[in-house]
C-alpha cells in the first residue's frame, strides 16, 4: 500500500493567499492553549521551528512553512466570553485566535453567540447587547480571515480612515513564548521605560530587555517591522509582529458602537488628479481656495483607477459572476468610494449635500455618482469594492497556468498624507516607462495604495518585482512604509531592507532573541534566518 507524502496530504497547508508553496514535515491543529504549550516545548527540546498559520488569507507568505512543524490555529474557533465596561460604555469579546472576522459579524448581527462554557460575568454582559448594536470595525477584504491572523499583521481595511487598526482594538492578549511559557498582556498596564522594557510571565520568569531605537515612519498605517516606540504600552509590540515573538492563544477585541444609518457613496471623476484633489478633500485638507472644507470624517475613502475600472467593465461584459455589481459606464475614469455613519438619514444627507457641492466645485458630476441608503443597495456597493482584487486574482491564476513561477504582485506601501500626489505620480510615470499592465485600488484616505501588476510573462515578473525594490527605497526616502496593513512576512523582507538599515535590522534580530532564543518560530519571517545564529545575542 503507497504511503502518501506529508504534502499529498496536508497540501493545502504548505500555502496562503501569497501563491507561494513550502515545506513541512508535521502539523497540529491545536483546539486548546494547553496543546499549543506542548507542542512547542516538545519542538523546543528537538530544535524543530515551527510556522504559526490561521486562515492562511495573507498575503506575504507568513503562514507559509519553509520546513519544521506547523500549529494551525484555525480550530481554535470559540467566542470564550464577553465584558461590558457600564461606565465608559466599553464593549468587549474575549476570543480563540482561528475565530473567523465573518462569524464575529455574525454573531454580532444575531446576538447568537454558544455560551455554555461562559462565566457568569460574561453571560451577564450580553444583556447590554442587542443584535446589531455593537459591530467589529476592522475590515479587511477578506472576511475569512481569523482574528488570531489579523493581530498577527496588525490588519485594518477600508473602515480604518476613521476606526484604525487592529492595534486600536485589542484590550488584551495571551502568548505562547517559544519555551512554552506564557505572558498575558492588558493594555494599559505594562509600559516600556524609555526603551527598556521588562515583563513578568505566568511561571514568574523576568523577561528584559531593551527596545530598538529607530523611529517608525510617521504614517497612519504601519505594519513594516516591530512597532517600537520608547514608552510604549508592550501589548503593542506583539501586534503586528508577524508571529515571530510568540504564539497567540486568547484574544480580548473591543467592539464599536453601530451608527444608526450608514450610506455609501461612489464618486466617479474625470480624471486621477481630480480623484485626488477629493479624496484631499473628504480629509479636511483645503483644496479650493474661498470655499469652506469638509468637516466631515467618512468611515472609508476608497480609490479605483482608470485600469482598475476597464478591468471591471471588461469582466462585466463576459463573467456572470460580475454581473450584479452596478454597471461601470464608459465616461467614468477614477473612482472614489465613501462610506458615511450618521444618527439619521437627515444627518447623513445633510453631510451627502456637502461633500456634492465640494465634488462639483473639482469638476465632478452628480450623474456619475452612485448613492446607496439601504443595506441592500450598500451591499451592492460592497460587491463592487471587492471585485478589483476578485478580479486581480482571476487573472493571476489565469497567467499562472503559463507558468507557475509567476505569482501575484501588489504593494501596499503607504506614505504621509503631503505625499500623496508624488506617489501617484511615482507609480504612474514608472509603469508607463516599462510598459507594465496594471490596476491600482485600495485606501487611499490613509495613502495606502495596492499598486497590482498583471505580468504578460516571466520577464514582465521580474521587471515588475525588481519596480517594487526600486518603490520601496523611495517610498522610504518620503517618510512612508513598505507594508501598510499585510505584514512583512517572507516576500517584503527585500522592502524592509530599503526601509531600515543593517544596524536597525539587527537591533530587530536582537529583540526577536530575547523572546525566541533559538530563532524557532516562523523562521524567516520579517528578516531571513541565517544559519547558527540562533542562541547568538
Amino acid at each position: 500500500m503507497k504511503q502518501l507524502k506529508f504534502a499529498e496530504i496536508f497540501g493545502d497547508y504548505l500555502r496562503d493567499e501569497s501563491r507561494q508553496i513550502g515545506t513541512a514535515e508535521s502539523i497540529l491543529f491545536s483546539k486548546t492553549e494547553e496543546e499549543i504549550v506542548k507542542s512547542i516545548i516538545d519542538n523546543n527540546k528537538k530544535n524543530i521551528h515551527i510556522t504559526t498559520q490561521g486562515a492562511r488569507t495573507g498575503l506575504a507568505a507568513s503562514a507559509v512553512p519553509n520546513g519544521g512543524h506547523i500549529i494551525n490555529l484555525s480550530r481554535m474557533n470559540k467566542v470564550l466570553g464577553a465584558r461590558y465596561d457600564k461606565e465608559n460604555d466599553r464593549f468587549f469579546l474575549r476570543v480563540q485566535p482561528g475565530v473567523l472576522l465573518i462569524e464575529v459579524r455574525k454573531y454580532l448581527a444575531n446576538k447568537s453567540f454558544i455560551i455554555n462554557d461562559w462565566d457568569e460575568e460574561s453571560k451577564r454582559a450580553l444583556k447590554y447587547m442587542d443584535p446589531g448594536e455593537w459591530f467589529y470595525s476592522t475590515d479587511p477584504t477578506e472576511t475569512s480571515a481569523s482574528i488570531g491572523g489579523m493581530v498577527a499583521c496588525n490588519a485594518s481595511g477600508a473602515k480604518s480612515f476613521k476606526y484604525g487598526s487592529t492595534r486600536d482594538h485589542i484590550e488584551s492578549i495571551r502568548i505562547v513564548l517559544s519555551d512554552g511559557d506564557i505572558l498575558s498582556l492588558k493594555r494599559g498596564e505594562v509600559y516600556a521605560n524609555d526603551g527598556k522594557f521588562e515583563l513578568k510571565t505566568e511561571k514568574n520568569n523576568i523577561i528584559k530587555g531593551i527596545l530598538p531605537n529607530y523611529t517608525i515612519p510617521n504614517v497612519k498605517k504601519n505594519t513594516a517591522g516591530y512597532y517600537c516606540k520608547p514608552n510604549m504600552d508592550l501589548i503593542d509590540l506583539f501586534i503586528g509582529s508577524d508571529g515571530t515573538l510568540g504564539v497567540i492563544s486568547e484574544i480580548e477585541i473591543e467592539l464599536n458602537r453601530t451608527q444608526a444609518v450608514n450610506w455609501g457613496l461612489t464618486m466617479f471623476m474625470p480624471d486621477e488628479d481630480k480623484a485626488l484633489d477629493l479624496v484631499r478633500a473628504l480629509r479636511g485638507e483645503k483644496v479650493i481656495e474661498d470655499f469652506p472644507t469638509i468637516n466631515i470624517k467618512p468611515s472609508a475613502i476608497e480609490l479605483f483607477n482608470h485600469n482598475a475600472l476597464n478591468m471591471l467593465r471588461e469582466q462585466q461584459k463576459i463573467n456572470p459572476a460580475f454581473a450584479l455589481i452596478q454597471e461601470v459606464k464608459e465616461s467614468y475614469h477614477t473612482g472614489i468610494y465613501i462610506e458615511i455613519e450618521g444618527d439619521s438619514n437627515e444627518e447623513v444627507w445633510s453631510k451627502v449635500q456637502k461633500i456634492g457641492n465640494v465634488m462639483m466645485e473639482i469638476g465632478g458630476d452628480e450623474s456619475s455618482t452612485w448613492v446607496a441608503k439601504t443595506p441592500i443597495y450598500l451591499e451592492k456597493l460592497h460587491a463592487f469594492r471587492h471585485a478589483c482584487p476578485e478580479c486581480v486574482n482571476m487573472k493571476i491564476d489565469e497567467i499562472k497556468k503559463t507558468d507557475p513561477r509567476i505569482t501575484k504582485l501588489g504593494t501596499d506601501m503607504s506614505v504621509p498624507n503631503e505625499r500623496l500626489k508624488d506617489v501617484m505620480h511615482m507609480y504612474n510615470d514608472d509603469l508607463k516607462d516599462k510598459g507594465l499592465k496594471s490596476v491600482i485600488f485600495g485606501h487611499i484616505g490613509d495613502n495606502h495604495l495596492h499598486v497590482n501588476i498583471i505580468p504578460r510573462n516571466i520577464e514582465e515578473y521580474n521587471i515588475g518585482k525588481k519596480l517594487y525594490e526600486v518603490w520601496a527605497e523611495k517610498i522610504a526616502s518620503m517618510g512612508g512604509a513598505v507594508s501598510a496593513e499585510h505584514g512583512v512576512g517572507k516576500l517584503k523582507i527585500p522592502f524592509l531592507q530599503k526601509m531600515y538599515n543593517e544596524e536597525e535590522l539587527n537591533e530587530m534580530r536582537k529583540l526577536k532573541k530575547i523572546f525566541d532564543p533559538k530563532q524557532l518560530l516562523n523562521r524567516g519571517t520579517i528578516f531571513p534566518y541565517i544559519e547558527g545564529e540562533a542562541g547568538i545575542l
